[in-house]
């Protein structure tokens, strides 16, 4: 099979924001890099356009339906497309769309390749059941190791139909030399920081389990001891979260934390957040199938405190298990004001010396284990195992160099 004409499908239900999303992107360009076509089939969102950019080839389509008489037309549209297009391999990245997905694939015979990118609830057997689509491809990618394992509990599925491929960040982007002042003076600006403030950063969509209750009680806690220093940033979108908005809203103004801290809806420019905060939080209460943002603030020197559950123990480096010597990072309780308004407090008491080695060495190991050319590459190798092709050759001929 002549790579140039090999063309992989990608379903994902909209591109506004999240790890699934952005990693359909990131893909699809390395697929056209690699000399291939990239399909991608989506309802679109704010980052329609970057997905666009790759030149791969977007068709609008219902993606994001749950409807099962819709999800048997999506299959009947999918496997059409398939044939009319010549696609190779089928690749899914959520539930709902993997289901027409896979009975395309089927129907037309080609490989059909899963992505599992959440920690999925499953409460009964038949989410179970419904959640077990993301573990029926015939080569399963875990986006952790800690999801590699949840698989395995849950489906029975075997070791060697699983590849653990980490979430890649660009470190080419997320590199403090590539963010000039101008961005992280805008941000600050934004957020209404004053010159010289200082500033602690969560970014994650507002919604219960990633945690920003839990980060406005540490900050209620050190600012009763009169030792909340600067602004606390709550980065995200609320997504139609208007109760847990509102119960944000109402801990903030209790707490008398009104102006330090503050809801700045959705951020675009991430390298330049992390630039502007003095440490970031990952806070989330339910397990974190990988935790990019856990990454990309190492990537850019910053300091991260993230829980101690789901897949952040495996990319920051951490006290007790680490010393300070060769610690990235903290890992805390999830839950926990206390224990996070102590990990706050340790961060931001690190002198100037010794934030730049922390921060050199969590840029280090964000360089080396969770580049956004590792993940390509070895998501590239599972198309060519299938396929017998050898698109990940093609894209290193293309792109010797590092590339994030």
């Amino acid at each position: 099979m002549a790579d140039r004409a090999t063309t992989i499908l990608q379903i994902i239900p909209e591109l506004d924001t999240g790890g699934a999303e952005l990693s359909t992107i990131e893909i699809a360009e390395a697929v056209v890099v690699a000399g291939g076509r990239a399909i991608v089939l989506t309802e679109g969102g704010r980052m329609l356009d970057r997905l666009k950019a790759t030149g791969a080839d977007v068709r609008i389509f219902p993606a994001a339906t749950k409807n099962p008489a819709k999800l048997v037309a999506n299959a009947a549209a999918i496997a059409k497309i398939v044939e009319v297009e010549g696609v190779d391999l089928v690749h899914a990245r959520s539930r709902a769309p993997a289901w027409s997905a896979l009975w395309a694939a089927r129907r037309t015979g080609r490989p059909f390749v899963t992505t599992y990118h959440g920690a999925y609830n499953e409460n009964s057997a038949a989410k179970k059941f419904y959640n077990g689509v993301m573990a029926r491809g015939d080569l399963v990618i875990a986006n952790s190791g800690y999801t590699r394992d949840l698989i395995r509990a849950r489906y029975g599925t075997p070791v060697p139909k699983i590849r653990v491929i980490h979430r890649g960040v660009d470190v080419a982007a997320f590199d403090p030399d590539a963010v000039a002042p101008e961005r992280v003076e805008r941000l600050r600006a934004a957020w209404g920081v004053a010159p010289g403030e200082r500033v602690i950063l969560q970014a994650a969509r507002l919604t219960n389990w990633k945690g920003q209750h839990v980060v406005v009680e540490a900050a209620r806690r050190l600012h009763a001891q009169k030792r909340l220093e600067g602004v606390v940033a709550l980065a995200g979108d609320a997504q139609g979260r208007d109760a847990y908005v509102d119960g944000l809203k109402e801990a903030i103004r209790a707490g008398g934390l009104e102006g330090c801290v503050r809801l700045v809806g959705h951020v675009d420019d991430m390298p330049a957040a992390y630039l502007a905060a003095d440490a970031s939080i990952v806070a989330s209460i339910e397990p974190e199938a990988f935790g990019r943002t856990a990454v990309e603030s190492q990537a850019m020197g910053c300091p991260v405190i993230a829980t101690r559950i789901g897949a952040p123990p495996e990319t920051v480096l951490s006290p007790p298990d680490h010393s300070p010597r060769s610690m990235t990072g903290w890992l805390v309780p999830p839950g926990d004001g206390q224990a996070l308004a102590d990990a706050l407090l340790w961060a931001l008491s690190l002198d100037g010396p010794a934030r730049a080695d922390l921060g050199q060495r969590a840029r280090a190991h964000a360089v080396g284990a969770f580049s956004l050319r590792q993940m390509r590459l070895k998501t590239l190798q599972v198309y060519d195992e299938l396929l017998k092709t050898a698109l990940a050759d093609h894209y290193v001929a293309a792109r010797p160099q590092l590339d994030g």
